[in-house]
């Protein structure tokens, strides 16, 4: 497994990097995305939509739990925190290596869904505007996305 850490210090540069990995993503991609609340999870993913050209504004799923948006690829942008605990059939893994780009925030309460292969992406909070992201990549097309990055 590869890994690559990266300092964010304001908005602006969080949105940079996450549209830096959305220029890079292809069909079939899997991001995994963890950190506190708070930690900029769905900034991040602003800008992995902006990467997939996607002109929509992107929001939280937490109480919708799945949100789809149209661009170059699709992006299926799911939010587990609220399925913690939960066990039943959500149809996630009909879009998981799909056409698009699956993004999912607080991925361990969905861990059996994961496939083998993914992008993980852990967000740390270092104060008000700086960010810690420690990107780890399972599987040789992760791993290139990170020695571009």
């Amino acid at each position: 497994m590869k890994e690559k850490v990266f300092k964010t210090t304001s908005i602006e540069e969080t949105h940079a990097l996450g549209k830096s990995i959305g220029e890079l993503a292809e069909e079939g991609f899997v991001i995994l995305l963890d950190g506190d609340l708070g930690a900029g999870k769905t900034t991040f993913t602003q800008g992995i939509a902006k990467g997939l050209d996607i002109d929509a504004n992107v929001t939280s799923p937490t109480f919708t739990i799945q949100k789809i948006y149209k661009g170059r690829l699709n992006l299926y942008h799911f939010d587990a925190y609220r399925l913690e605990g939960i066990s039943q059939d959500l149809g996630f893994e009909e879009y998981i290596g799909d056409d698009g780009v699956v993004v999912i925030e607080w991925s361990k309460f969905i861990s059996e869904l994961i496939p083998e292969e993914y992008l993980s992406i852990s967000i740390s909070l270092l104060d008000e505007d700086s960010r810690e992201f420690k990107i780890s990549a399972k599987g040789k097309k992760y791993e290139e996305i990170i020695d571009k990055l």
